[in-house]
């Protein structure tokens, strides 16, 4: 048997060389032409950054944020010295082009958050559609995320979970928004702000039950908060306590069997799916879904008296 051959034993000059060169050479963030950088950072501690992203925002032409005052406190941390150029949702139907039209030159563009992950909850979806009609390369470097952070640590079920973002800030789309959750059975996890999280604990409260939840408050920094409980602790909670500054909301799901809502046993499994259609906004499946939900029988059982009684129905013949 012929001897394999050994690989050749490197010094340590060497090796050092080689783990420096590792991330360059297997790192598919390293296009020949301009490219678009999607970039996370801290959501707060200045140290949830990655060593990719610092290195990215120094060989990155351009930068752009939404806040160039914000984002420059964080460039200025680690020393970095690149051209930054406002992008927020004002400003992206024309400053997108102007920023493809950059790459098209070949500029490489870094494109960050105030905070976390772009384009989550934040501007950069035009963006990046628009690179990718251009194919030009868009590349994620991960980060931080708050509703990660907060999810995280909520002591809630985690295996499955809705994102849902800012809910509408007016109080009968807010509650439309939240009847339509009333369906789900995945962990529900809201950004709001400060001064209206008061009303739509409150609201979600008075729709969705008194389900667990958590409140993360200013995740990552000085005055982190996690406010553990139901729906109703939590609501008290904030009656006595109001919190502030930057907050995720982490809502776990409700007891198999809903209660019925008050006027729901005087209505017909009909009138309840098309009120919740028109009234929730959902579509007929879901409708059914919730309104069998709200009776504690199956889907299967719901979607059985409907035919049962569009056939018994005269007005049908």
């Amino acid at each position: 048997m012929i001897p394999r051959p050994r690989p050749p034993t490197l010094s340590p000059r060497a090796r050092l060389l080689l783990m420096h060169a590792e991330p360059f050479l297997e790192d598919p963030s390293a296009p020949l032409g301009g490219c678009l950088y999607l970039v996370g950072t801290p959501i707060g501690n200045l140290e949830d950054i990655t060593f990719r992203a610092i290195r990215i925002l120094k060989e990155a032409d351009q930068v752009a944020c939404e806040d160039t005052r914000h984002s420059l406190k964080l460039l200025n941390h680690y020393d970095i010295q690149k051209p930054l150029i406002s992008y927020h949702e004002h400003n992206e139907l024309t400053r997108a082009p102007e920023l493809v039209f950059a790459m098209e030159q070949g500029a490489k563009v870094a494109l960050i958050s105030d905070a976390g992950t772009p384009l989550v909850s934040d501007p950069g979806h035009r963006l990046v559609a628009l690179c990718l009609r251009h194919k030009i390369p868009v590349i994620p470097v991960p980060g931080p995320s708050a509703l990660l952070a907060a999810l995280s640590a909520s002591g809630l079920p985690n295996e499955e979970f809705l994102f849902v973002g800012f809910l509408p800030a007016r109080s009968g789309e807010r509650k439309r928004a939240i009847e339509r959750l009333r369906i789900e059975d995945r962990t529900i996890i809201i950004y709001e702000s400060p001064h209206r999280i008061e009303e739509t604990v409150a609201e979600t409260l008075e729709i969705l039950g008194d389900r667990p939840a958590c409140l993360a408050r200013e995740v990552t920094k000085l005055h982190e908060e996690f406010r553990r409980g139901t729906l109703s602790e939590i609501s008290a909670s904030l009656q006595e306590r109001p919190a502030r500054g930057e907050i995720t909301l982490v809502i776990g799901a409700g007891p198999a069997r809903i209660p019925r809502t008050s006027g729901v046993s005087s209505t017909t499994l009909v009138e309840r799916v098309e009120e919740l259609m028109q009234q929730a906004k959902l579509d007929r499946k879901d409708a059914l879904k919730l309104a069998a939900k709200e009776r504690g029988i199956t889907r299967r059982a719901a979607y059985d008296q409907l035919i049962e009684t569009k056939l018994s129905d005269p007005g049908d013949e």
